[in-house]
């Protein structure tokens, strides 16, 4: 068995631009100092109420509250108002037809973004059908913690050794590395490349046509 999770938001999806102009509408919206895009993309992967907390410096719950409503809120104004910025990377759709397609191999999602957008967007691109198994932080802990990791195995009945996260932030790899699985690094993502090596990256692809070759290596797989 071969169990193969992906992040989404800078992984599958290329929701930078996206995100950063809400987190900025959803601080000024709340008279405080509007992050930059570089500062939001730090904290993008993480759970919504730990990354608001982050860029607020602030651990007050109330104030998060307010800030995860005005986010969620900018975010369902963009459903309607904001339709095709919310695409897949180059090749993405391609290697995930690829890999549904291995003996064996079950495909799932590790995200810090809601359940409910998650199933939306997968919906938006019709690979709903693609994924054994979902998570999110509306079950688990925040990434890096390893919970996520820990349920995935669990419902599709993968070990640690059988098991690889494909995402584009230390998050994940901490994540993927903290649960005892492989990780897989992208270069396109929020996280610089150098960073992700420290992070324990075992490897780290260029491109989507470069994935299936890096599954069977870090897995140490003669043939898929």
């Amino acid at each position: 068995m071969i169990l193969v999770m992906f992040d989404m938001d800078g992984t599958l999806i290329d929701t930078q631009a996206l995100i950063t102009e809400h987190m900025a509408a959803t601080f000024s919206g709340a008279g405080l100092e509007a992050p930059g895009p570089e500062e939001s993309r730090r904290v993008i992967g993480l759970s919504l109420p730990v990354a608001l907390g982050r860029l607020a410096k602030s651990d007050d719950t109330g104030l998060i509250e307010r800030l995860v409503e005005s986010y969620k809120s900018h975010y369902r104004a963009s459903v309607v108002t904001d339709e095709g910025r919310e695409g897949l990377f180059p090749g993405a759709l391609a290697a995930l037809e690829r890999l549904r397609l291995w003996p064996d191999t079950q495909l799932g999602i590790a995200t810090g973004k809601g359940l409910n957008g998650v199933h939306r967007i997968l919906g938006l691109h019709g690979i709903e059908d693609y994924f054994v198994t979902l998570q999110t932080p509306d079950h688990n802990p925040s990434k890096p913690h390893p919970g996520m990791m820990y349920r995935a195995m669990s419902e599709t009945g993968a070990t640690a050794e059988q098991t690889v996260i494909v995402g584009d932030t230390t998050f994940d790899i901490e994540m993927g590395k903290a649960a005892g699985a492989k990780a897989i690094a992208v270069s396109w993502g929020y996280h610089e490349t150098a960073e992700l090596l420290e992070a324990g990256a075992d490897a780290v692809i260029d491109r989507y046509e470069d994935l299936d070759a890096a599954i069977r290596t870090v897995l140490e797989l003669s043939d898929a």
